[in-house]
């Protein structure tokens, strides 16, 4: 069976994390508890031999946690605002029901924490379908127009004839990066952003935590690094570099299809940063492969902070219902626990998953 990396991101006061076989979020309410919500993932995307490709299988995996993490992303601001109440039998929590698989390739799993969630009578609170649609075009559109339009403009203004074609991608990725780095350190100046930042640090502990072998309890966890190397964060630096030689090829058409081909590679490259990702952090025993690293680790500085333990404790929760989900011992707490202790979920076919994976 191959190896499976485990993942996540951080959302609005909590932890979300990938696994084999579904997605766990973790989610501190108002008055300091924790709500769990489980998510199915669609093992047919994965038995596919065009979708376990390298280039694609990255797309892929970059595209089901852009919209996962854009709908939990929602769940856990409507859950640790107050918004909704996941223990209010006469409310719904915004458990996603009613998933769109068709767009995003995911199987709803009942939210464990609310007898509302599990109820037929009730629709609930979600962003799927229409919403879902119109909020992550935005959200590409606005990615597409600053990190990548924006600096072809830039870099248009500063044109050096004697520098040739090279030059002047130079400079159109040294302004994409900058305004990388600005938008990270900008947003990082919120409140609200930094305690994102902080769950992000905690995601980032318990994964390095488990890779380790280390027990997943608070004082381990905590004395993990808060980087790693297969941060998106790193990845989007790595994109950075990538597309300076993507579009090395376009060569020097009139501007309107530079536009366009900024927009219509934007695949390519991502499927490109992901497998050199990937092949990297595969590969950190190896001094060079470090080095190259070194950059992306260090603008992790920018994206994560170091957590509290309430952080800590909401990652060790969603990190440890996935692993039990996929039937992975888990060393933490006062003893070691198994996947028959994670709570009953709405029947899949769980063999489809054992050897799909990316």
């Amino acid at each position: 069976m191959a190896k499976f990396y485990y993942g996540g991101q951080a959302v609005m006061e909590g932890v979300m994390m990938r696994g084999r076989a579904s997605a766990a979020v973790a989610i501190r309410k108002p008055d300091q508890s924790i709500y769990l919500y489980e998510e199915a993932l669609n093992p047919r995307l994965y038995q596919n031999r065009l979708f376990r490709l390298p280039f694609v299988r990255g797309l892929l995996l970059l595209w089901e946690m852009l919209v996962l993490g854009t709908r939990l992303m929602t769940m856990s601001a409507n859950i640790a605002t107050g918004a909704v109440n996941p223990d209010d039998p006469t409310t719904s929590p915004p458990t996603l029901d009613n998933a769109q698989p068709g767009m995003d390739g995911l199987r709803p799993l009942d939210g464990e924490a609310s007898p509302a969630s599990k109820s037929d009578d009730m629709a609930p609170p979600q962003i799927g379908g229409v919403t879902l649609a119109i909020t992550l075009m935005i959200s590409l559109g606005f990615a597409i127009l600053v990190f990548f339009l924006a600096p072809l403009f830039i870099a248009s203004l500063f044109h050096i004839q004697a520098g040739g074609d090279w030059l002047n991608l130079v400079i159109e990725g040294a302004v994409r990066l900058l305004l990388l780095i600005g938008y990270l350190y900008l947003i990082g100046r919120f409140p609200d952003i930094q305690r994102v930042f902080g769950y992000h640090g905690a995601e980032h502990k318990a994964i390095n935590a488990m890779e380790q072998g280390a027990p997943l309890d608070i004082p381990h966890v905590r004395s993990a690094s808060r980087v790693h190397t297969r941060c998106g964060t790193g990845f989007l630096l790595i994109v950075m570099v990538v597309s300076i030689f993507v579009f090395a090829f376009v060569g020097t058409p009139s501007l309107p299809l530079k536009v366009l081909s900024r927009i219509v590679l934007v695949p390519v490259v991502a499927g490109i940063s992901y497998e050199l990702m990937r092949l990297g952090a595969a590969n950190y025993r190896f001094r060079i492969v470090r080095w190259l690293l070194a950059p992306g680790l260090a603008l992790q500085g920018l994206t994560t902070r170091e957590p509290d333990d309430s952080m800590i404790e909401c990652a060790i929760t969603s990190l440890k219902r996935v692993m039990q989900r996929d039937g992975q011992a888990v060393l933490g707490g006062e003893e070691n626990e198994s996947a028959g202790e994670a709570a009953p979920l709405l029947p899949y076919d769980k063999s489809a998953h054992a050897a799909r994976v990316l």
